[in-house]
C-alpha cells in the first residue's frame, strides 16, 4: 500500500484498486501501486508498503545441512583379498 501527500492542498491518498484524485491544480493520481501528477517535486511519499513473496526454498538449517554434507571427507576401506 502507498501512502502518498500533495505539498500543494496538503491531501494525502492511500492506494487501492479505485483510481484517486487529489483534486487541486497538481492533479496527483494515485491508482493500487503507482502514482503520476503535474509536477512530481510536489509530491511526497509517506509510506511504501512492499508485499513480500516468501520464496518457496531451502530454509537456512537446510543449507547449513547441505554445507556440512558437501565438506565431510569420504573414508576408504582397506580390505585384503585372498
Amino acid at each position: 500500500m502507498i501512502i502518498v501527500r500533495c505539498k500543494e492542498c496538503n491531501k494525502e491518498l492511500k492506494s487501492s484498486t479505485q483510481t484517486q484524485v487529489c483534486g487541486c491544480s497538481n492533479m496527483l493520481t494515485v491508482t493500487e501501486d503507482t502514482f503520476s501528477a503535474r509536477d512530481m517535486s510536489m509530491v511526497i511519499m509517506v509510506s511504501n508498503t512492499i508485499n513480500t513473496i516468501k520464496k518457496e526454498g531451502l530454509t537456512d538449517s537446510d543449507l547449513a545441512w547441505q554445507e556440512q554434507r558437501r565438506k565431510r571427507k569420504v573414508r576408504k576401506l582397506d580390505f585384503e583379498i585372498k
